[in-house]
C-alpha cells in the first residue's frame, strides 16, 4: 500500500493521453505507457474515503480524491519500496504539495523539454523549463521531491527537465 509522500505514474487514456505520449516520444522517451504523475497525499475524509493525490492538472496543481484504494488506481506504478524516504521527507512532501496547490500547468512545457533535448538554440529555454511558475505533473513531483531533499536523479539534467516516462523508469 502506497505511503504519504510515495507518488505514481498512471497511464491517461484517449486523446489527451495519445498528446502526452507523442511528447514524451519527441523528448526521446519513446511510446509508453505512462502519462501522468501524481503523489500520494492521504487524508482521507468525507469527501474522498481513500484521500487524495496532489498533481498537475490544466487548472492548476491540485489535490484529487481518489477513487478507490491507491494501491488499486488502474494502471498505476508506485514508487513505493523503490524510492526510499524518511520519515522527515514524507512531511516535508506534504508541505510542499501545499505550498504549491494553484501552480499552473502548461502543456508547452513538453515542447520546451524537447527543444532541449534537440538542442534547439532558445535563448532563456533554461529558465522557462526550471520555472517553478507552470510545470507538467512529473515537473511537479520532481519538484516537490527536490524541495524535501530528495533527489530523484543525479545525472546533472537541468531542473524541471523529467517527464512521466522517466519517473516510471525509476520505478519499474
Amino acid at each position: 500500500m502506497p505511503d504519504v509522500g510515495d507518488f505514481c505514474c498512471i497511464p491517461i487514456k484517449g486523446a489527451v493521453g495519445r498528446l502526452i505520449s507523442l511528447g514524451e516520444w519527441v523528448n526521446g522517451d519513446g511510446f509508453g505507457d505512462y502519462d501522468h504523475a501524481e503523489v500520494y497525499v492521504g487524508m482521507p475524509d468525507i469527501n474522498a474515503p481513500y484521500g487524495y493525490t496532489f498533481g498537475a492538472y490544466p487548472g492548476g496543481a491540485a489535490y484529487v480524491p481518489l477513487s478507490c484504494p491507491a494501491d488499486k488506481l488502474p494502471g498505476a506504478v508506485w514508487s513505493t519500496g523503490r524510492i526510499e524516504l524518511t520519515a522527515t521527507q514524507r512531511a516535508d512532501i506534504l508541505k510542499y504539495c501545499a505550498a504549491s496547490k494553484g501552480i499552473g500547468y502548461s502543456a508547452a512545457d513538453y515542447f520546451a523539454l524537447a527543444a532541449h533535448r534537440l538542442h534547439f538554440p532558445a535563448p532563456g529555454l533554461k529558465h522557462y523549463i526550471a520555472s517553478s511558475g507552470h510545470m507538467i505533473c512529473s515537473q511537479v513531483v520532481d519538484f516537490i521531491y527536490m524541495k524535501s531533499k530528495k533527489y530523484l536523479f543525479n545525472d546533472n539534467r537541468w531542473p524541471g527537465y523529467v517527464t512521466p516516462a522517466e519517473l516510471a523508469k525509476l520505478i519499474t
